[in-house]
């Protein structure tokens, strides 16, 4: 029996994956190491280990979860028509990011930098596309977007086609994945890859420079649409929640021992290649099992409909395209504060920035159908209520980062 029907519990876990965002993204002027576009003068080594363990999978999850939504989109779609909504609902948002959102970040980063001329003066240069740093053209971390839509793009007919009966053979096939716990050999490509050129392709998100893990990505997208195609694997997740959680948190507390005493593969050089890697595939090994966890345990005490389901759902892309830029700018300000210790400017940026967004969100954006476009929503008219059973009815998925 195919699933063509909208799957609660993926609601869900997008909302809180979004909302995971804010936090992560919220931390990042505060926490040591990383570099970010504005920085508190005093930062946190224990703030820096909480966005550690989400970063592991933070990402991974958003992309499972958007390869179901893309096989729920192909339903009574041909590639053609699945790539004009894409182009619709991705391509648009990010150019309007691009051009609109993105650059007031830039400019407050410029301004922390001392920069002193006013922002027509600093836009202009948006239009000399040169990429950032050394610009200010960017996607910033609607770069999830761009691949998205890349991925969408190049897979358009494998979708369409497993969306079709035409895969029902591939599909029978694939239910043996289901019994016992075979499902799990979903992981081994992309662990593999991770292990094999992650310390020489490190992670950029500006796709020219990106070999790894614009591949690592795709692996959980193609995940998610492949467990969905086959409900049989969903049941699995759902069946083998336990014990795969039980591998994440085994495999991270052994990570952040690896960690914690200099062991770090990406932070040495070791002639030991089988130790190297193993090391290294730690970190694969964690997000796909926190990744494969939260769906089965989503699948399990999520699958609810809630009356403010409908409303979540339309509001988390706009609330993702807005909310870096929201963060930027206040914390611009915050960071010039006195007297204020990390945890209370950290509590305020998080608050504050969701108080914004949802106010820009609501106020701005859902009301008028101009907005509603440049941001990726369906048109306003076109909403249905939580439980509308056709597919091509179906809320989008998009979600960010870095």
């Amino acid at each position: 029996m195919e699933t063509s029907q909208r799957q609660t519990y993926l609601d869900w876990l997008r909302i809180l994956s979004i909302l995971g965002v804010l936090f992560f993204h919220s931390a990042m002027p505060y926490v040591a190491d990383w570099g970010w576009h504005i920085k508190n003068h005093e930062t946190s080594n224990l703030l820096m280990e909480s966005n550690y363990f989400l970063h592991l999978f933070r990402m991974p999850l958003l992309f499972f979860i958007s390869g179901t939504v893309s096989y729920f989109m192909m339903q009574r779609r041909s590639s053609l028509n699945f790539i004009g909504l894409r182009f619709r609902r991705l391509f648009i948002p990010l150019l309007v990011g691009m051009f609109i959102i993105v650059p007031p970040q830039i400019y407050m980063e410029r301004l922390n930098n001392g920069f002193t001329g006013s922002y027509w003066q600093f836009y202009k240069t948006v239009f000399n596309f040169v990429p950032y740093p050394k610009g200010s053209f960017s996607w910033h971390h609607l770069w999830f977007i761009a691949y998205l839509f890349l991925y969408d793009l190049l897979f358009a007919p494998l979708f369409a086609w497993m969306a079709s009966p035409k895969s029902i053979g591939l599909k029978n096939k694939l239910a043996a994945l289901a019994n016992g716990k075979w499902i799990y050999l979903i992981m081994l490509p992309g662990i593999i890859w991770y292990a094999l050129l992650s310390r020489k392709y490190p992670e950029t998100n500006d796709l020219a420079h990106d070999f790894c893990y614009f591949v690592y990505w795709l692996f959980f997208l193609l995940a998610g649409f492949i467990c969905i195609t086959q409900p049989k694997l969903m049941d699995s997740l759902e069946r083998n929640r336990r014990f795969i959680l039980t591998i994440g948190f085994l495999s991270f507390l052994l990570l952040d021992y690896l960690r914690w005493n200099k062991f770090d593969p990406l932070d040495q050089n070791s002639s030991n290649t089988l130790y190297m890697f193993g090391a290294l595939a730690l970190r694969p090994l964690v997000a796909w099992s926190w990744v494969l966890a939260l769906v089965g345990y989503g699948k399990k005490y999520l699958n609810r409909k809630h009356k403010v389901l409908d409303y979540l759902n339309q509001a988390v892309y706009p609330f993702y395209i807005l909310h870096q830029t929201v963060i930027v700018v206040l914390v611009y300000y915050i960071v010039q504060t006195q007297n204020e210790s990390i945890l209370s400017k950290y509590i305020y940026t998080v608050g504050m920035t969701f108080f914004v967004t949802v106010g820009i969100y609501h106020l701005l954006v859902r009301p008028f159908a101009l907005t509603r476009f440049l941001f990726g929503m369906k048109p306003k008219t076109a909403t249905k209520p939580v439980g509308n059973p056709e597919p091509e009815k179906i809320n989008e998925v998009v979600m960010l980062s870095a």
